[in-house]
């Protein structure tokens, strides 16, 4: 680092030095949850059943996370095994903390008798609000920025204030704030969601798979500017497929981040975005194609769980009435014969 213009530590309270970093994750889990739960009401899904599932999620993301970041960088671990525990100091991987909520969520959302898939769907514009958010805090680690660039690039081209121009400046050499980029892309893909969400064509994980789909678009051309990107020895070809694909970004006046030979050749997040779009769109054809009950997104959303059965007409976010199954026959009350006829 160096040249830090921002102060990662936030304040201290005693010995204990709360850093920003993990204030703005913080915060960006609450965001995200609190847009799950407002969206959540319009099914019917009590706030608990989110809050039981972040309470899960974000340790689960953030071990998940730190797990595949180090995997990836263990030579720089090895011989300072404490410092894998130092996360305030950054090195969380997006994707791997993607893998570990997927997990978490699969396994917490059955449970309670949810479709996983609907779940995922309400949860969507919570993922990608938080990631929007949490992307502040590589700026005040001043980390996961992009290659050189110049200071009239980011004051005049690109108009932005003097500390964001100023936290930029990493020891005398200023560079492209991608933490910022995606950050943006995030927030346009916000507001995709939030109208797709809406549409009457929407079927039950599109939501979802849409989310993956804009994100790693935009994560497989911002990736390619860093300079610190996770990476493999590929083959060649390999290595110049990726390359091209991303070759139109030249056309704007960017240029490729540098990449340690000693990481490899290959930037393991833009390999997995092109994996996780084709994906994506193979399962929202192939579920189309095969699945003849697929249910949309306005659908109600039900437990197998719940005993309770909602009564037609209830609103907002009220509690199921139970109503008691009908008696049978032995169960009824005799009636006289005088009041039988």
């Amino acid at each position: 680092m160096g040249t830090l213009f921002l102060d990662p530590i936030a304040f201290s309270i005693g010995g204990l030095k709360v850093h920003w970093y993990g204030l703005i994750l913080g915060s960006a889990a609450l965001v995200g949850l609190l847009l799950a739960v407002w969206e959540g009401k319009r099914f019917r899904i009590p706030q608990e059943f989110f809050m039981d599932l972040l309470l899960l999620g974000v340790p689960s993301a953030i071990i998940a996370a730190r797990i595949y970041y180090v995997a990836f960088m263990w030579d720089d671990y090895k011989n300072n095994f404490w410092d894998v525990f130092k996360i305030w100091n950054g090195g969380i991987a997006i994707y791997g903390a993607l893998i570990g909520a997927i997990i978490c969520a699969v396994i917490f959302v059955r449970r309670r008798g949810y479709n996983f898939w609907r779940i995922a769907d309400i949860c969507a514009p919570g993922l990608i609000i938080g990631q929007m958010i949490g992307r502040w805090g590589n700026f005040v680690n001043q980390e996961a920025y992009g290659g050189p660039t110049t200071e009239e690039f980011l004051r005049n081209s690109l108009h932005l204030p003097s500390f964001i121009v100023n936290q930029m400046n990493v020891q005398g050499t200023f560079h492209h704030p991608t933490f910022l980029y995606e950050s943006l892309w995030n927030l346009v893909g916000l507001m995709l969601l939030l109208i797709l969400r809406r549409q009457k064509f929407l079927r039950s994980g599109e939501l979802f798979a849409s989310y993956f789909i804009w994100y790693s678009i935009g994560r497989f051309f911002i990736e390619a500017l860093r300079t610190d990107s996770l990476a493999f020895q590929g083959a060649a070809w390999l290595a110049s497929f990726v390359n091209g694909l991303w070759s139109p970004m030249t056309w704007f006046g960017f240029e490729l981040g540098y990449l340690a030979p000693s990481y490899g050749n290959v930037r393991i997040s833009q390999l997995l975005a092109i994996g996780i779009v084709i994906a994506a769109v193979i399962f929202i054809i192939v579920r189309r194609r095969t699945v003849s009950d697929l249910p949309y997104y306005s659908d109600p959303i039900t437990s197998t769980k719940v005993a309770a059965v909602e009564v037609p007409g209830a609103v907002g976010n009220a509690e199921p009435v139970k109503v008691e199954p009908a008696k049978t026959t032995e169960e009824q009350p005799e009636v006289p014969e005088e009041k039988k006829e």
